[in-house]
């Protein structure tokens, strides 16, 4: 890649051009979902659907507008689940030539294993959290109390829960970028686990439902993933520490 500063109406033309591909690439996966829009709400709202229909219980739309407008919101959801990866390398691909060629070639890594890290925690919740919040909450039900449930009230929750698991299993990806560009040491992380340990249960009581079950569910695999994150930064740094003592007498 060439390193030669360029003036910031090119920049801009870049962001535009880059822009333009990611939001292209957005309505083109929404337009899809949105062909079969009842089928994509049943799939992405499923852990709400099913816990409402154990319950014998269905959700309601109370406007008259609320379900199309749920459906549309639900194929531009799908859409952008389906377009991380596009998003990702375009704003790698937009941050590349201010990067040392070192620095470069995690490209490929890094938009893999962000792309998978947040497809996994986006999975994780809905076969695994997801189902046990809504069981929670339908399991508040008395006698003198029956839940009902919007569609637009359960795009909302689910959208955030999406958007939150998926963000959190991001933290491998953090936690080995600042190891390897030296903001912090992969001995570091590991003296801070304990408080990290509280730090992830806080989390996880933040993004789920104030139930014992969710909240663990969450705080258990971003334990494990910072445990992975020390492993992986002692083996990317180490690696690079020992290259360097090998080249330094040459």
């Amino acid at each position: 890649m060439d390193d030669t500063p360029r003036p910031i109406v090119e920049h801009l033309d870049e962001l535009r051009r880059r822009l333009f591909r990611v939001i292209g690439t957005w309505v083109v996966l929404a337009a899809a979902a949105g062909l079969f829009a009842r089928e994509t709400f049943e799939i992405l709202m499923g852990p709400a659907v099913d816990a409402v229909r154990s319950r014998g219980h269905t959700l309601i739309a109370i406007a008259p507008p609320e379900l199309f407008l749920s459906y549309v919101k639900t194929a531009l959801l799908a859409g952008f689940l389906g377009s991380v990866p596009v998003i990702l390398w375009q704003v790698w691909a937009f941050v590349a030539p201010g990067l040392y060629p070192r620095e470069r070639r995690f490209a490929l890594p890094f938009v893999v294993s962000t792309s998978l890290l947040f497809a996994a925690g986006c999975a994780f919740g809905y076969f695994v959290a997801f189902p046990q919040a809504f069981e929670f909450l339908l399991g508040l039900e008395a006698d003198y109390v029956v839940t009902a449930w919007t569609t637009q009230q359960v795009f909302a929750f689910m959208a955030r829960l999406y958007l939150a698991f998926g963000l959190a299993f991001e933290l491998p990806v953090v936690l080995v970028m600042l190891a390897v560009i030296g903001v912090v040491t992969p001995q570091a992380i590991a003296r801070q686990r304990k408080y990290a340990v509280l730090v992830m249960f806080v989390v996880a009581a933040l993004l789920t439902p104030q139930d014992v079950a969710s909240q663990i569910l969450l705080a258990i695999p971003l334990c494990l993933l910072y445990e992975v994150s020390i492993w992986i930064s002692w083996l990317l740094v180490g690696r690079r520490s020992r290259e360097t003592e090998v080249q330094a007498p040459s």
